[in-house]
């Protein structure tokens, strides 16, 4: 049976509305996944329950983190938050981690992951980081934005490749202060820390890019995310 996979939702403040972006599905479906969409709440017990019919958390890109998971006031340049969501996903989190059950977090599941473990972001890249590199690229989103270095000797190494790698960008918000529980995977033209592993975890990644968007016409998009459903193949086959 393919493993499971739980995505978290996207939430439509003006429409009241829960929602996914299909990439999210198709590339796990290619890499050989059931993806479920879970339901955004914050009732522990109905959480539970949903993280145990899964075997592995994705953690999906949407709303900004909030500023209080960090321990700071929100600025005028921060986008929208969702205190449901934070909420949800620092169980969900915390669960993966006790567990030791993979997750894989993209675009703002980065962000969540590091300020949720005790690290900071950037609340706005613009204002805040001054730099020549594209961070918010206009579509098509399936093409390179700018250049990421992986560090030699890590588990993204490991799967991508150690040096060089292209890939897509579209955030505003990007890892500040690394988390003490996590470590740098690769970083950008920049000197941004664009992705990172939880320590002492077989398998806790999060990327600043896109591989949902990429996955069609990029390998190392697939190829990363097949390692992720490989790795909670494990899990289901204990």
């Amino acid at each position: 049976m393919r493993p499971v996979i739980g995505l978290i939702p996207l939430f439509d403040d003006e429409k009241d509305s829960y929602w996914m972006l299909p990439g999210y599905m198709k590339v796990l479906e290619k890499c050989a996944a059931l993806p479920i969409m879970l339901p955004l709440t914050t009732d522990e017990a109905e959480l539970s329950e949903a993280y145990s019919l899964c075997d592995g958390i994705l953690f999906t890109g949407g709303h900004d983190v909030s500023p209080s998971v960090y321990g700071e006031d929100k600025k005028s340049t921060c986008g929208a938050t969702c205190e449901a969501r934070d909420k949800m996903e620092g169980y969900l989190l915390e669960k993966c981690i006790a567990d030791n059950k993979p997750l894989l977090g993209i675009c703002r599941g980065i962000q969540f992951i590091n300020a949720y473990l005790g690290g900071t972001l950037y609340q706005d890249l613009p204002s805040e980081y001054a730099s020549v590199i594209e961070h918010h690229m206009s579509p098509p989103y399936d093409r390179a934005a700018h250049k990421v270095e992986i560090l030699e000797g890590t588990q993204l190494s490991d799967i991508l490749g150690a040096g060089i790698h292209e890939v897509n960008s579209y955030h505003h918000q990007a890892v500040k202060e690394l988390s003490p529980k996590a470590e740098r995977l690769a970083v950008s033209e920049d000197g941004l820390i664009e992705a990172i592993a939880v320590k002492n975890h077989r398998f806790a990644i999060g990327v600043q890019w896109h591989p949902e968007f990429s996955y069609e016409n990029n390998e190392e998009s697939v190829k990363l995310v097949k390692a992720f459903v490989q790795e909670c193949q494990k899990g289901r086959s204990k």
